[in-house]
């Protein structure tokens, strides 16, 4: 039987001896917690020495020796850590532990261990610590199936607390509504109010409550949408009213997101406000499709544009001559409509004829699929597909690379090789 505690480690001295495996899962947990960490080992793991090398934890480079248990004078250790791969080092500081009256967890036997770490994980401001009979196999298990309730909204971490006001801008990433971030789903699970665009994973909006109010601000291509100036009113109007909104859109509200207009609108109005990333369809879409945006000896750089208006376009503020005569990925977000002009007026700044291209529809979706061709043929090819928004264009030597090392594919990233109809490059 254990008696389980939340100790707060906030500016306490711990000890761990040991800095291999079990020490790398263990010391970065703590140093999240706050605690000042002493290690000593005669060698430590890249990520550990990365720490150390930072400041973030001191390292003694040298074998465990009787009295280190002690501690310094002026920093008396509240916690011990054995997890070096020698039973006898482990025994020994686990006795010196016990002698000084302080807990210390042993890693390589739970039955000779004062102290068991707990499986732990979060939601939000919740905790979740799980003791099985201290197999950690089963501990994390267990501890999984409740943080992925306590996400997904089927077990209700908001019971006894004091509910959340303002507006959050939550980017619900590139479609699949398995990459929004933990973030983002925690805060979507207290919305008293949702705001939505219609590339956001809508297919979450099922499992909220039945009393949420689901606004639809979703803007259409050249169709239906909703005024920018009327979004940027409700979320602060709602808001004033004392409600929790969360602005839900697709991909990552300040990436052509028209986040940072509703930012300004809700601090404009006093209205308090967070910010959650999303994971944009600029880098999703392409890794979605097999594709690198960036590979050694190919592309160093990778520039992202709008291609909502044509090049020429006096609305236009990207530089489409420089691209043109560079040899970066090219990643166009809202380019369907525009793709024959963009290739061609990259082909008039430099850019070869033969420039591999591919355009990734629905990205991360069931439906996804990928065209590619070339600068001279990605327009008749995406037409001949009936490619449609949303979509991304990704123009670079990577495409070619992709195929080369044979992980151009056309299905989700949970099917790689679906098929569907794929247009070699020509």
């Amino acid at each position: 039987m254990t008696y389980l505690l939340g100790l707060r480690m906030q500016g306490r001295e711990v000890l761990v001896i040991g800095g291999g495996r079990v020490a790398q899962r263990r010391i970065p947990v703590l140093v999240e917690a706050g605690a000042h960490v002493t290690v000593v080992s005669p060698e430590i793991s890249v990520a550990l020495e990365d720490l150390a090398t930072a400041g973030r934890i001191r390292w003694q480079q040298r074998r465990y020796a009787p009295g280190d248990v002690a501690g310094p004078d002026a920093r008396p250790y509240w916690l011990v850590h054995a997890t070096t791969d020698d039973a006898a080092v482990n025994a020994a500081v686990a006795q010196e532990a016990e002698d000084a009256r302080l807990w210390c967890v042993r890693a390589d036997d739970r039955h000779a261990s004062s102290a068991w770490t707990p499986a732990s994980g979060g939601s939000g401001d919740v905790t979740v610590g799980v003791v099985a009979g201290g197999d950690p196999r089963r501990a994390a298990g267990l501890r999984d199936v409740i943080i992925e309730q306590l996400v997904d909204g089927t077990l209700d971490a908001r019971r006894g607390r004091e509910p959340l006001t303002g507006v959050a801008l939550v980017g619900g990433g590139p479609g699949d509504p398995g990459l929004i971030t933990v973030r983002g789903q925690q805060l979507l699970n207290q919305a008293d109010v949702v705001v939505v665009d219609r590339l956001a994973p809508t297919s979450l909006l099922d499992r909220l409550p039945a009393d949420v109010e689901v606004i639809d601000a979703s803007k259409i291509p050249y169709g239906r949408s909703m005024a920018q100036e009327a979004i940027n009113q409700i979320l602060v109007d709602r808001a004033q009213q004392g409600k929790f909104v969360v602005r839900l859109k697709g991909g990552d509200a300040f990436l052509f997101g028209r986040g940072g207009e509703e930012a300004a609108a809700c601090v404009a109005a006093g209205t308090p406000l967070m910010i959650v990333p999303g994971v944009t369809s600029a880098l999703a879409a392409p890794a979605g499709a097999g594709i690198p945006a960036t590979h050694r000896g190919v592309s160093q750089d990778i520039h992202i544009v709008s291609g909502h208006v044509p090049p020429g376009d006096e609305r236009s503020t990207v530089d489409w001559a420089g691209l043109g005569a560079g040899r970066g990925t090219i990643v166009v977000l809202m380019g369907v409509q525009h793709i024959a002009s963009i290739a061609e007026t990259l082909i008039d700044h430099g850019r070869s004829k033969e420039t591999p291209v591919a355009v990734t529809q629905d990205a991360t979706l069931p439906t996804q699929q990928t065209v590619t061709g070339t600068l001279a043929t990605i327009a008749a090819a995406a037409r001949s597909a009936r490619v449609r928004p949303p979509a991304v264009v990704i123009i670079g030597e990577v495409v070619k690379t992709a195929r080369e090392l044979d992980i151009l594919h056309t299905g989700t990233q949970f099917d790689t090789r679906r098929s569907a109809t794929r247009h070699d490059l020509r």
